[in-house]
């Protein structure tokens, strides 16, 4: 992948100085090993790729597992001061999905589907490192996309993978197809906050208009979401705001 890691970073490099991109053959995980560095004190930005990944991680603690030529996982980190962090993984989820299929849905707050099986996660970690500008914090913004058949042992739904859409697809290919697109979604986000992904997402939102079921037990039908991400949701009393990220969402069986 040199050639396209040099790509990217010709790409990217103008709108984030100083950036890099790192290409490894294994890593326990590209968020946990950013999230380390930002902890002794490194803020620069960069895209860390991990062609195998031995300890991924998902939201909520889950484990992503990923082997070499199945999956592209990365992380990407770098300085934000946005105003409001609410909404954040949504807006990744646009800009990835917008930079890989007309096709791809969102499911909130951090998945991408394709007919109606998860594609690709999100995982976003912040750290202070004292060397950020301002404000700011270091963001490190984790995705894994599925690119062959992953397996679905202990899944009630087989996952999706891009060659669905892209039989040809090539991990390098897709990671430049969208790192530029993803570091101008992060510094819209920064400077605008989430209103200015909100269409953006109702456009491609999964579960809008679907009877749903949350982690705490309620049930109700997805209503889109508000000015901050938060999902809506109508159910038999009220109008519910779901903001936690400690409650999951699932269709209705």
């Amino acid at each position: 992948m040199p050639g396209v890691a040099e790509a990217i970073r010709e790409a990217v490099a103008p709108l984030l100085p100083g950036f890099t991109v790192e290409v490894v053959p294994e890593l326990d995980s590209t968020n946990s090993e950013l999230m380390r560095r930002a902890r002794s004190g490194r803020a620069d930005p960069v895209l860390l790729v991990a062609q195998r990944q031995t300890a991924g991680r998902g939201r909520l603690g889950r484990v992503w597992h990923a082997e070499a030529g199945t999956a592209l996982t990365f992380s990407l980190g770098l300085p934000l001061a946005p105003a409001d962090w609410s909404g954040l993984s949504l807006a990744v989820g646009v800009a990835l999905a917008e930079s890989l299929h007309p096709r791809i849905r969102l499911k909130w707050p951090n998945d991408l589907w394709l007919h109606g099986r998860k594609l690709a996660g999100i995982l976003i970690e912040t750290a202070s490192t004292g060397a950020e500008p301002g404000g700011a914090r270091y963001a490190v913004i984790g995705a894994g996309i599925n690119l062959a058949p992953p397996s679905a042992e202990g899944l009630a739904t087989p996952p999706a993978w891009l060659g669905e859409l892209l039989p040809q697809v090539q991990p390098g290919q897709v990671l430049l197809q969208l790192a530029a697109p993803l570091v101008e979604a992060l510094l819209l986000f920064e400077r605008a906050g989430f209103a200015a992904f909100r269409a953006r997402f109702d456009d491609r939102d999964a579960l809008r208009g679907n009877a749903i079921v949350l982690s705490d037990g309620t049930a109700g039908t997805a209503a889109g979401t508000n000015e901050q991400g938060a999902l809506l949701v109508h159910t038999a009393g009220a109008v519910k705001t779901v903001t936690s990220s400690e409650v999951s969402v699932r269709p209705a069986a």
